[in-house]
């Protein structure tokens, strides 16, 4: 696989024109009445590297990030174990999801989980970014956004390993990750721990992370 847009001079941390035209028309959009806005958006970064959560919590609205809550503090961990804190993660990795709004409470307990047509809704968005952005490496982070791209029933059967697929004519390497929620003991536990262990890896060795780790950092 030849990873040809490595070599750019431009640092990817500035603002991409047209990823931030495309993120206010996302901010405005409306299709779904039972989400609860705001829109939740990443940096308007030109990464060869994208991250695709699920959904945003109930928090994230209080400081208008992916993942910024408690969810995301364990995330962040995983990520500062191969090289990259959180901030730097957030100034070099585009951080999308299958759905950007807050779908609400499960009157069962823990977030509703978005309906089809919610998150048909929302792929437009998420297949814009996969076109400007054209990423060599997708972080895929929680059974939603794994199930979009991959076909499984168990996290056992894709967490681990590197997955690639051809989009848009491109070969684009997939990992997918368990959600890093404190509700899920699947990465706590085996065989989840170490096939938690082999994902982060896969991404720790792969070019287009190896390359965003090697920039130089925004203070110089």
């Amino acid at each position: 696989m030849k990873h040809h847009h490595l070599h750019h001079k431009v640092s990817i941390i500035n603002p991409h024109p047209e990823l931030v035209i495309h993120q206010q028309a996302l901010r405005q959009c409306t299709l779904c009445p039972q989400m609860i806005r705001p829109v939740i958006t990443g940096e308007p970064v030109m990464s060869p590297v994208m991250s695709i959560g699920q959904a945003p919590g109930i928090h994230e609205a209080k400081v208008m990030r992916p993942f910024g809550w408690t969810a995301g503090k364990t995330l962040f961990k995983w990520f500062e174990g191969i090289g990259l804190d959180e901030e730097t993660f957030r100034q070099r990795v585009y951080m999308s999801a299958v759905c950007r709004c807050f779908p609400g409470k499960n009157p069962k307990g823990g977030d509703r989980m978005p309906s089809e047509l919610e998150v048909a809704n929302c792929s437009g968005w998420l297949q814009a970014e996969i076109h400007l952005l054209q990423p060599q490496l997708v972080i895929l982070v929680g059974k939603l956004a794994i199930n979009q791209f991959l076909r499984a029933k168990k996290l056992d059967e894709v967490v681990g390993f590197c997955h690639r697929q051809v989009i848009d004519g491109r070969e684009v390497d997939f990992i997918p990750l368990p959600h890093p929620s404190g509700l899920s003991t699947w990465p706590r536990m085996e065989p989840g721990k170490t096939l938690l262990q082999a994902a982060l890896q896969a991404i720790a060795t792969h070019p287009a992370w190896r390359h965003i780790c090697d920039l130089p950092s925004a203070s110089g």
